[in-house]
């Protein structure tokens, strides 16, 4: 059962609503707690959302090999997935599902080939990603427009992916979305 399913999309794109969506609807999943030297969110709990670390402290588990993948996604803004987190799903007798940017997605496929199923949500457009990452409330407009400038390249990277949903009407995302991965697990 040592399989993983990755969900990458850029920022606002609605990836953590479908992973939610996945873990409630198939009981198989287990979501994997991603790394992050980011500010938390006032609505963040630690170990649940994320697991934060100064700066610092997440350069020091780049030293240490502690990460299946990693990025520097914004200037000192590191996201990663801990190997440990991977392990602890996987010693649950659980198929981990991971939520991460689009290159950290690119890299998980890259090392688990097969056993990895790697599935890029796509905005309807950029005008719309503008939208929910205003709505959201929680940055600036400067923020902002640097996610949407990372945006467009990650989007550029779709086609590295072994499917790309369109997330224009979230209910229909969810369905085309739980269907390949119930697909993915049953092989």
């Amino acid at each position: 059962m040592n399989k993983i399913i990755v969900i990458s999309a850029p920022s606002g794109a609605g990836k953590t609503t479908i992973v939610h969506y996945l873990i409630d609807q198939i009981p198989d999943l287990e979501f994997s707690i991603s790394a992050t030297s980011r500010q938390r969110r006032e609505n963040e709990k630690e170990a649940k959302d994320y697991y934060f670390f100064t700066t610092n402290e997440f350069k020091a588990k780049i030293n240490e090999k502690a990460f299946l993948e990693w990025e520097e996604v914004y200037k000192n803004q590191f996201y990663g997935t801990l190997k440990l987190e991977i392990d602890r799903i996987w010693g649950n007798n659980k198929i981990a599902i991971v939520d991460v940017d689009v290159i950290g997605g690119i890299n998980i496929k890259d090392f688990y080939l097969d056993k990895c199923l790697s599935v890029f949500i796509m905005p309807p457009s950029v005008e719309t990603l503008k939208k929910r990452l205003m709505k959201r409330n929680s940055e600036s407009e400067k923020s902002i427009q640097i996610r949407l400038d990372k945006a467009q390249e990650e989007i550029s990277r779709n086609q590295d992916f072994d499917a790309i949903i369109i997330n224009e009407n979230l209910e229909l995302a969810c369905r085309q979305i739980k269907d390949i991965v119930t697909k993915f697990i049953s092989k």
